[in-house]
């Protein structure tokens, strides 16, 4: 009776190492191959487009499997890794030529979505976070981690909805828990699709010991140790290069919401998912790894200290004002390879001589990098330059021990410099004399039997012999040598001293192949004491290269240096630009704005058609806050701004259908988060809010906001809106402005003026742009002839009976409207005694008639007030 597969002493061993990972895929190395078992072989040549086979086909149960080469695995792992699943990697613990019975084999690191270090081209700026979650009634310990780089940081919240706004703002693909996490957050952590990891307790390690020091609150200690002894039960090694964890407070910086993030396009293009067209991709010019990391950072915690902010303005302007130094500062930059990544690959053990290349070729520009900033001689760098450590134990190790064209292999030789180690040298001048011992040796044979073809050669099964081509043959003297391999067309020879001196060069090559590798190991073991000196120059450097790019930015853009003011002064920014836009546009076809808010104006009321760049203007401000709290210089001619402590922002349609969310739920939501925690020092921007809703709710919902945001909360506010009834609130409001974005027809076509101005729009436009946007001529002059009938005095209760649609449909009669006599007929939020009108002045008719023929854009300032002069004139008579 044939065997069952699966009672093999092999797949016996499978299988308990499975048991041990049962939620990842197990890659099981059998010779120079990684295979795949049962579920794991059947979904990984799916996903991975594998032939699938079975193991042992003539048996009565046959094992699904497939496998991948060792050398190839790292771009499978990659696959399954970035498409959610883990992977853990079984390997060969001893050589299978020297086993006895069955191989060793032992998981030497579960590769997980959180702890994916592999870089892909394009992406040595992005990081990738590890988090966790820890609860403790109804506190959070909330922590994350960049593995590659060691940073961690961790905080004390108190709210579930920080909590997940933190997991979506990092854009975290894996968080882990305790296994004794509340099931309900349990359950709200797996409705955001992030892979959810456990890890039980266990004593604590000196990792969770050493990252935790300085810190006292319970929570914040148990969320660390939650993700250290993770990280200790996957990777399976030395964890040397994690940093003390930072603790930190989301309102200690800028505090928005993952929404607002988006919304703003800060990181992410809303309609490519791409970094083009947002604020990191117009303010990265950085020229290292890790200032493109630095400043994603900055971006997603902008600071709230006067102080900071104003000492990295400092700093940017001494730039600009260095422009040769500069230029020079950024050459050396450029030279700068990811120290934060090489140490980590040092801690773990990955490292390989090409890596310590690029670290020495790294530290070889600090000293250039110190003497630049020392030449600039200007006092904002005096308490950065002593922070500049070049590590030159390190330099010098490197370069004494480490040969200029190392190979990637640590493990085959060819990688120590001569001179580093004298028996090393000894090895190798034992293998070169060897070496030219055969080379005379070969020498000596042809010229004895006269073949001068004759060579000898070496491979890896037979070692060195002599060759023989066959048409030679009858030249060799006989009983010269002992025969060893016929080929085709040769025939291969040995020798006694030919067998003995092979003795000595492999012995010779072996013993220096092994002594190499365990030099090396050392020279690692030495550069792994200098992990954190090495981790706080590259954030110094990190920082330096910030802020030249902004410097770079700054005089390319023209942008200037913003002051900051009091809450109580307001906003004042003259020609300010949406800085993406304008990128794109180009400053030429830019229009400006200016933004003023003073102590008296907390609502900017904001009308005017579609597309005219109402949602634009709002996002410029935005923009420019942002950039100015992250230390940048901002896109206006002058700008002054208090700081701000949160933006808040509900611009464009949006909805959540997998919560059962429509967009007006989501308007909502996003509207009372922001009423419910924004402060009289918070940014608030508005676009067209209620607007998800019949008219009359959306007026009285935005009507009631607006209200409330002016009486209870008093933060700077931009609010744009449709409902034009809303503009009356200026007369009842004495915080809030009217402003609009300007648009005027000729010849019935629809042009954007793009500026905004004072005061309320004359009317919504809402039919031009419709025709802008392509609808049939006959459905626009419908919606011409209905709007005609809406805008007629409100004593006519219904619309004449002409009004039967165009399309053949009955429609509704339009209630009465109630409207208000101002320049134009007007909705009316709540209704009003229509006012006594009396007969327009033959005078005023006349000046009405100049103002509506009047061609405004190609008026000069002096032809302006030469007509208001006659106007004010006729008026008098």
């Amino acid at each position: 009776m044939p065997q069952k597969t699966k009672d093999t002493p092999m797949m016996q061993q499978y299988q308990v190492i499975k048991d041990q990972y049962p939620d990842a895929f197990l890659f099981y190395r059998l010779g120079d191959f990684y295979e795949l078992f049962f579920e794991d072989a059947i979904k990984g040549a799916q996903i991975l487009e594998l032939t699938l086979t079975s193991r042992n086909k003539s048996a009565t149960d046959p094992i699904p499997m497939c496998g991948v080469p060792h050398r190839a695995a790292q771009n499978y792992v990659d696959i399954l890794v970035d498409k959610g699943y883990k992977v853990a990697i079984c390997e060969q613990m001893e050589d299978p030529r020297t086993a006895v019975g069955m191989v060793k084999r032992s998981v030497v690191q579960l590769v997980t979505p959180g702890t994916m270090m592999a870089e892909k081209p394009g992406q040595t700026k992005e990081s990738n976070f590890l988090t966790a979650v820890y609860q403790q009634d109804q506190l959070y310990g909330f922590a994350y981690t960049d593995l590659a780089t060691g940073e961690i940081y961790v905080s004390e919240l108190t709210d579930f909805e920080d909590v997940l706004n933190e997991l979506l703002s990092l854009r975290t693909k894996e968080v882990v828990v305790p296994e004794t996490l509340d099931p309900e957050t349990r359950t709200k952590l797996a409705q955001l699709n992030i892979l959810i990891s456990t890890q039980a307790d266990a004593k604590a390690s000196a990792e969770v010991n050493f990252v935790s020091q300085g810190l006292e609150k319970t929570t914040e200690r148990a969320v660390l140790k939650t993700l250290v002894l993770y990280l200790v039960a996957t990777q399976k090694r030395s964890l040397a290069h994690l940093q003390v964890a930072v603790e930190y407070e989301p309102s200690q910086f800028l505090q928005m919401a993952h929404q607002v993030k988006d919304t703003l396009e800060i990181m992410r293009s809303m309609r490519s998912g791409s970094r083009h067209g947002t604020l990191l991709w117009l303010l990265d010019r950085t020229k290292t790894a890790m200032g493109g990391r630095r400043l994603k950072q900055w971006l997603d915690r902008p600071l709230l200290s006067k102080q900071a902010i104003t000492l990295r303005q400092d700093r940017v302007a001494a730039f600009s004002a260095h422009f040769f130094e500069r230029s020079t500062l950024q050459e050396a930059l450029t030279k700068v390879y990811d120290l934060e990544r090489l140490a980590g690959r040092v801690a773990f053990g990955s490292v390989n001589g090409r890596d310590l290349l690029q670290l020495k070729d790294s530290l070889q520009q600090v000293p250039i990098i110190k003497d630049i900033l020392g030449q600039m001689q200007t006092p904002v760098f005096d308490t950065l330059i002593p922070q500049i450590d070049g590590v030159p134990e390190v330099y010098d190790l490197i370069d004494r021990a480490i040969l200029e064209d190392a190979p990637i292999s640590v493990t085959e030789g060819d990688i120590i410099k001569n001179g580093y180690n004298t028996q090393l040298d000894a090895y190798r001048d034992a293998m070169n004399n060897g070496k030219q011992w055969i080379a005379a040796l070969e020498a000596q044979e042809r010229e004895a039997t006269g073949i001068h073809n004759l060579k000898i050669g070496f491979n890896k099964v037979f070692g060195y012999f002599i060759e023989v081509t066959k048409t030679n043959l009858n030249q060799v003297p006989k009983g010269r040598y002992e025969r060893k391999q016929t080929l085709t067309n040769a025939e291969r020879y040995i020798t006694p001293e030919l067998k003995e001196k092979e003795h000595l060069i492999l012995e010779a090559q072996e013993k220096s192949t092994a002594l190499e590798y365990q030099l090396f190991t050392t020279v690692r073991e030495q550069i792994k004491k200098q992990i954190q000196r090495l981790q706080q120059l590259a954030s110094v450097l990190s920082e330096i290269d910030v802020l030249q790019g902004f410097s770079v930015v700054a005089e390319a853009q023209h942008y200037i240096k913003p002051t900051f003011v009091s809450h109580q002064q307001g906003i004042h920014i003259t020609n300010g630009r949406h800085p993406v836009v304008e990128k794109v546009l180009g400053p030429e076809q830019y229009i400006a704005n200016d933004v003023t808010m003073t102590q008296q104006t907390d609502i900017l009321l904001i009308t005017g058609p579609n597309m005219s760049g109402k949602s634009t203007y709002m996002r410029q401000l935005a923009l420019t806050v942002i950039m100015a709290q992250i230390g940048s210089f901002v896109p206006a001619d002058t700008c002054e701004l208090p700081i701000f402590d949160q933006i808040f922002t509900r611009i464009g349609a949006g909805d959540d259908l997998i919560s059962g969310k429509s967009t007006f739920m989501v308007e909502m939501i996003e509207a009372n988060n922001a009423l419910s925690h924004a402060s009289q020092r918070s940014l608030i921007l508005f676009d067209e809010l209620g607007r998800g809703t019949a008219t009359y709710d959306g007026m009285a919902l935005a009507q009631a906001i607006i209200e409330y945001i002016h009486d209870n909360i008093h933060a700077k506010t931009l609010f744009s809106t449709h409902y034009h009834e809303l503009t009356s609130l200026s007369e009842t409001l004495t915080q809030l402005k009217n402003v609009h974005v300007g648009a005027t027809e000729e010849n019935g076509k629809l042009i954007f003026m793009h500026k905004v101005l004072a005061g309320p729009a004359d009317k919504s436009y809402g039919i031009h742009v419709a025709k802008l946007a392509g609808l049939p001529d006959n459905l626009l002059q419908r919606a011409d002839h209905i709007l005609n009938h809406l805008e007629k005095d409100s004593s006519a209760a219904t619309p004449a009976a002409s009004t039967t649609s165009a399309f053949k449909v009955a429609e509704p009669a339009p209630a009465p409207l109630t409207v208000k006599t101002k320049t134009e007929a007007q909705l009316s939020l709540f209704p009003e005694p229509v006012p006594e009108t009396k007969p327009i002045p033959s005078k005023a008719k006349k000046v009405l008639a100049d103002l509506k023929t009047m061609d405004l854009m190609d008026t000069t300032p002096m032809d302006a007030m030469n007509l208001i002069y006659q106007w004010q004139k006729l008026l008098k008579k």
